[in-house]
Parts: C-alpha cells; structure tokens; sequence
C-alpha cells in the first residue's frame, strides 16, 4: 500500500482510539512522548495531524505511530497497513483535492453506519415515530429509515469516544453548560425527526436526511453538514429507465411499490434547486440510458425545475428520451399515496408525455414541435431558427449577434455594444486572466443598473455582489472565496482609499497577500502570512471615473448613453413593461439560456496569429496596459467562439473575425481611453457645443439643455472650466456666464480611429483566405 493511500485510509482518530488515547473537548491531550503534566498535545481531526506544544512533536499518523510504538519508519507504515486491513472501514473518504475542504472534519464512515443501526433501533421502540411513518403512509419494515429520539449521547460509558465522533461529522454540536451537572452540553441535530441514509459509489452510507416529526413550519428538513451521497444509492450502470424525483421522502413512498421498484431506477434531485454535481456525475455514466423520468410535484416550482433540468440532462444524454408525469395541480408523490391507492402512481408514470425536444432563441411564449415522421412542408417549416442545445447556439457562426439578441430578450434596453462588452468581460472569471470594467454615467443614469441586469445573466452562485466595500474586508476573505467568481460593486465612489488599493492589487496581481497576529492555543502571540486569491472577474459603477486613474488604467471603460434616443427606449421598455406587455417568462428563458452557454464554454487556451499585425493608434491613454486588455478581448471572444475554431496544439486559433468583432466592440471603450474627458463629461460637453456654438450661456441656460441638476451641473462645469474647454466669466454676485472655449473634433478623431483599424483588418483579410 502506498504511503498517500495509507494517509487517505488511517484516521487519527482511529490511531488514538488504538492506544486508548482521549482527547479533551479542545481536541487536547497529555503527551505521550515526554512527561506532561498538562495536555499540550494537539490533534487536527480535519488535516488528520498533531502537534505538541511542549515538546514540539508533530505529523500525521505514519509520524504517530512511529513516534509512539518507536519502530523505523518501514515497520510504521507496516502496522499502518494492518490496521487498515485489520478494520477496512476506517475512513473510505479520501480527503477532497480542494484547499478549501481541507478545513472539513473527515466523515468516519464506519461511525455513520453504526448510527444510523442506533436511529434504526431507535425508531422501533419508538411508537410516536412509527405513527409518524404510519401517517404518512410509509412502510418502515420495507425501507430504510430511522429516529433520532436525541438521546443517542447521553450515558457515561459513551461521552467521550462518541461525542468526539458525533461531533466531528456534525450530529452533535455545543450548546453551554449543563445546568444539572455543570459539564458541558451538546445539541443533537436533527432530533425528534426521523431520517432517511444517503450513500456513495460504494454503496456507503455517508450522511443523513432528516425530517421533522414535530409541526414545525420554520424547519422540517434537514441535511448533515458538508452534504454528500445519494438517496437510495447510486443508480445501477446497467439502468434504462430513470424516475427523477423532487423529495427523499417522495422516492422513498414509490420504492414501497414493488412493480416500481422492479422496472424503473429512482433517484433524488434535493429539491427545484438541488441538481447537483455528485447527481449528475452519477447519471452521466449510465451508458444503457433509454429514458430519463420527471415525477415532481404539481406545481410551477416543479414545472419550472423540469424544464431547467431538462436542458442540463439533454447536454449529458442528447440522445435519450426525456419524459414527464403530470403529477395533479397541489398534489406530490407522498401526498397521492396518502389520499388513493398506489395504483394511481402506477397510472401515472404510464401516462407520462415526452418533453418537447426544441428550443428557440427568438421572442416566441410558446414552443415549436416537430411532428414526429413527418416532413415538414414550406407552409409549416418555422421561419425562425429552432435550436436543439446549447451546443447548437455555440456552433453558429454569428454567435455574438445571437448572444446580443439574448440579452436584449432579457430585458437589458439599446446600449447594444456595451452590453454585450460588458457580458464578454463578464464571461471570463473563469479563466487565467479575468477582465474588469467601470461603468461611468452621472447620478441615476441607470449605469448600476446595467451592470446588476448583466450579472443576472451570469451563473448566480458564481456572482458576488456588493453595495459597500469596508477598508480592510478584503483581506479578509479565504485564500479562495474570490477565485471564478464575478464581483459587481454597485457604487465605486464609495470605496476608500484602503479597498480601492487593495481592489488594485487582486487585479494586477492577483493575490493580496498580509501580515496578521494570532494567538496560538497556548494564548501566545504570532506572526502568520494570510493570501487572498484575486483570480475574478469585476463591473464597477462610478459617477466620478476620473477620480480613479490607478483602477480606470486596469479597467475598460464604459459610459452610459445619457442620450435622448436612450432615454426615450428605456421609457418605452418601462411602460409596456408596467402595462403587462413585456413577455416575463421569455425573459427569464434568456437569462437561463446564456446561464447554459457560459456553463458550456470550456477554459481554452488561445494563439492569436495577428497578434503582431494589429497595432494601436500612437495617441491612445497607457498603450502598453491598454494593448493587453485589447488582446484579452480577442482572447476571450475566441473562447466564446471555441466551438467553430480550429486547434493547433491543444490552443484555440483566433481567426481575423474574431479580431474584427473585438475592434467593433472595444471601439467606445478605446475612444475613452485617448480622450481627455471621461465618458458621461463628454456627453455633457457635446450638448453644450451643439446648442452655444458661439453664444454665451449661463448655468440655468445649461441645465435646462443638458437636464441635470445643479451639483451634477456645477461639478462638470467646474471639469471644463479647469480642462480650459469653457470659459467662465463675469462676477459671482451677479451670476457667472460661460463660452465654448475649444472646440475639439472628437468625430474627426473617431473617424481618424475607426479608417484605422479597418485598414488593418482588411490588409489582413486576403491571407486568411490563403490560410
């Protein structure tokens, strides 16, 4: 057996419990390795180490067993061995890979299935638990289910082995002092419920399913901490036919029926929201699938999550049927075999209709089904493009127009370029080198808004969302909270000057790394390094981007279009919004479907054969960040458009449209960045230089032009007069007037930009052909 394999399979715990070692309720004990008159060794059930304080001993439980029983390290890895064959069971969950888990008490399998035989006792001398079953019409000599009573801790002989263990995987927990004896107390978790055991691969069980027998609205289920096995078990690899249901207690009242049992494969979804990975790593592998079964409850929640699921299982089992039964409205599966007889369960199933296959991207409330062997004529052919998956959407070649319509469908009005920007700098969190961006716009111009519509679009649990950002919060995160993830700040110009430094320093590189004091368990005082991983991606809103040189330099930079064109679409989407015209459901279909997209996209790595051939104008801001940020674009809308490119040692190959669309798209955001005024000050300039050409003005001649208000007006005003584009003269006394004072061509330079990069993109043009 190799050493890793023994450190995977050896608890210290079950290396304590051997030599008849206890440790205290800290986790402490006397030293066995010097003389000690007090407990100074301390044990880590969760990093399966020790250390002595005293002595300075420590390791893991190789170093312990040779340190203890003073054999080489040969013959400690040999009674290691032994004690592993000697009693398998010890620990059959090897430690995750991720850093984070690391801190997660280790789950003794060998302890779960020894108490989940105690609740199983439990619940046969126990006649409140039974008439709980009893009432719900479930059968507890045919399935698997216990009762928690919350009595499992008490007695002498077991306080301290099984409290310890308890503990550790969560079913106990500390709740003060005992007022009778003064001891410590504990918590039971999940008492008086009875419980249903979730198992693994290996058919283990590794966890609990708790349901409250008590009327108690506010908490009737529950799941052990750091959740994990499947109910009833792993499906078999030989399944064909699979029943997906919403509830543990809802599979369990069809695993009673035997014609069931005996012709489907049953498994549990944790809920509308509770698909998860382990769920889906088990079905993927089921090679003999033929049809995959919804039996969810008659609800729109359950109506809802098949529709999700559904989409999710079609990208791992495009091929298999996928089928749902219509459960009567109000009604679930325990509910219907408490009310009739089980044959109406059976009924149903043998009434289930298949789910439509198709899916459309356009604005359409109702879905188009093919009629099955039959060819479809020029009258009845769709004139709208009908997609089977996900992966159809990926593989079509205007994919960012098609991802533009999708997000308009959602609900996000004009702006057109820079919401799709914004969604492609979104869209890498996930890779090596996320993206950031900063949305300027004056007070209620709806800049926050946009970027909260764009987040909605992004997979939630991987969305971060903040309002306020205190100075020092930012250190404080676990080294990997913030890896893949997207941050939104709502409000810049809320940020001091410690959290704005400190959002500098995770995007340039990536990590902020401090020094910070402990106390140690003897009380002592030391020095240790705490990392944070900055591996995101971040849209921030701002009124005052000028304000942020260091953070605008690191960013794209956007400005709301405070236009009366927009403002003019943004009112019309509010009103028939208001009026019931805007089509909800549609919407949330957009959301859902550019959810499955960025969940479909692999991280690629990306070679851009032009990247040597297309060069910057000479008087843009910061060249040398800007030109990085302009090949990242590219990057990333080669990886969006992965599914159409072609690969050359295992790199995706940018091809001269990708190149293109990322000119066509950045090109506001590189106009930002070679003008002097930041985005919403040169909007405002612009009116003033449309309506006073040459006429002087005054600052209520202004406001009445531009439509903002007095401290939004004077503080862009203030901008230009220190800038020297406006002139301001005459006394205070008596009210200042003001004149244009340079009239910069910002469309000539737009002009000038705009040819140049064409020119570029075309010279390159011909050699893609010979490519």
């Amino acid at each position: 057996m190799e050493i890793q394999d023994i450190k995977n399979n050896l608890t210290l715990s079950h290396i304590l419990q051997n030599y008849n070692l206890k440790p205290d309720k800290n986790n402490m004990l006397r030293c066995p390795f010097h003389e000690d008159s007090t407990a100074s060794l301390q044990v880590s059930f969760s990093q399966n180490k020790y250390k002595c304080h005293g002595c300075d001993k420590k390791g893991d439980v190789i170093q312990f067993v040779q340190d203890y029983e003073k054999l080489t390290k040969h013959e400690a890895l040999k009674k290691c061995t032994a004690m592993i064959t000697a009693n398998p069971t010890t620990n059959n969950n090897k430690p995750s890979t991720k850093v984070e888990s690391k801190t997660t008490a280790i789950i003794n399998t060998y302890f779960i299935e020894k108490m989940y035989l105690s609740f199983r006792k439990g619940l046969i001398c126990s006649d409140p638990a039974k008439a709980y079953c009893k009432s719900r019409n479930l059968d507890f000599e045919k399935l698997e289910v216990g009762f928690n009573s919350g009595q499992f801790h008490h007695g002498v002989k077991k306080e301290e082995k099984l409290i310890n263990d308890a503990m550790q995987c969560g079913l106990l927990t500390m709740a003060g002092t005992n007022s009778r004896t003064g001891g410590q107390a504990y918590k039971p978790f999940g008492n008086k419920s009875i419980l249903f055991p979730l198992k693994n691969k290996e058919d283990q069980i590794v966890s609990f399913y708790f349901r409250s027998t008590l009327n108690n609205e506010n908490g009737k289920h529950f799941y052990l901490k750091n959740r994990q096995g499947l109910y009833p078990n792993y499906p078999n690899p030989d399944t064909k036919k699979l029943i997906l249901t919403e509830a543990i207690i809802d599979t369990a009242s069809l695993l009673q029926i035997d014609e069931i049992k005996e012709n489907y494969t049953l498994l549990t979804c944790y809920g509308t929201n509770g698909l998860n990975q382990e769920i889906l790593n088990a079905i993927k592998p089921l090679k003999q699938l033929e049809e995959i079964i919804f039996f969810f409850d008659g609800d729109k929640a359950g109506s809802e999550a098949i529709t999700k699921y559904a989409e999710i299982l079609r990208e791992l089992h495009p091929k298999v049927k996928i089928s749902q039964v219509e459960t009567p409205k109000d009604e679930d599966i325990n509910s219907l075999i408490i009310g009739h007889e089980t044959e109406i369960l059976i009924h149903l199933i043998d009434q289930r209709k298949e789910l439509p296959f198709l899916f459309s991207i356009e604005d359409n409330s109702t879905i188009i089904e093919e009629p099955i062997q039959q060819k479809t004529t020029p009258e009845t052919k769709p004139k709208q493009p009908i997609l089977e998956n996900t992966i159809d959407i990926l593989k079509q070649n205007n994919l960012l127009q098609q991802i533009n319509k999708l997000i308009e469908q959602s609900g996000i009005v004009g702006e057109a370029n820079s919401r799709l920007l914004l969604f492609i700098i979104a869209s890498s969190y996930k890779t090596k080198q996320p993206l950031h961006a900063i949305v300027q716009g004056s007070s209620g111009s709806g800049k926050t808004h946009l970027i909260s519509k764009i987040a909605d679009l992004i997979p939630q649990e991987d969305v971060l969302r903040f309002t306020r950002i205190t100075e020092g919060s930012l250190y404080n995160w676990g080294e990997y909270d913030l890896v893949n993830k997207l941050l939104i700040i709502e409000d810049l110009d809320g940020l001091k000057e410690e959290a704005l430094f400190a959002m500098r320093e995770l995007i340039s590189n990536q990590k902020l790394s401090s020094s910070v004091s402990i106390k140690d368990k003897k009380g002592n005082i030391k020095s240790v390094k705490k990392e944070v991983k900055g591996v995101f991606s971040s849209l921030s809103a701002t009124t005052k981007g000028d304000l942020y040189e260091d953070n605008m330099s690191r960013s794209f930079l956007l400005a709301v279009d405070e236009s009366q064109d927009q403002t003019d679409k943004i009112i019309n989407y509010q009103n028939k919004r208001i009026a019931g015209e805007i089509n909800e459901i549609n919407q949330e279909k957009a959301k859902e479907q550019l959810q499955k997209i960025l969940r479909a996209l692999k991280t690629e790595e990306v070679q851009n054969p032009y990247a040597t051939q297309i060069q910057l104008p000479e008087n843009v801001h910061k060249k040398r960040r800007l030109n990085e940020m302009f090949q990242s674009i590219i990057k990333q809308i080669t990886i969006i458009n992965q599914y159409q490119r072609r690969t050359q040692n295992n790199k995706l190959i940018t091809e001269i449209t990708d190149v293109e669309e990322a000119v066509e798209i950045l090109f506001e955001s590189i106009i930002l960045k070679i003008d002097e005024l930041d985005g919403s000050l040169r909007q405002f300039f612009e009116r003033l230089k449309k309506k006073f050409k040459t006429d002087d003005f005054t600052r209520f001649e202004a406001m009445e032009t531009t439509g903002f208000k007095k401290t939004q007006l004077q503080y862009y005003i203030n901008q230009l007069v220190q800038l020297e584009y406006i002139k301001q003269f005459g006394h205070g006394n008596k009210g200042f007037k003001y004149r244009i004072a340079y009239f910069d061509d910002i469309q000539s330079v737009r002009k000038k930009l705009k040819d140049h990069f064409i020119k570029q993109i075309q010279q390159l043009k011909p050699n893609t052909n010979e490519r």
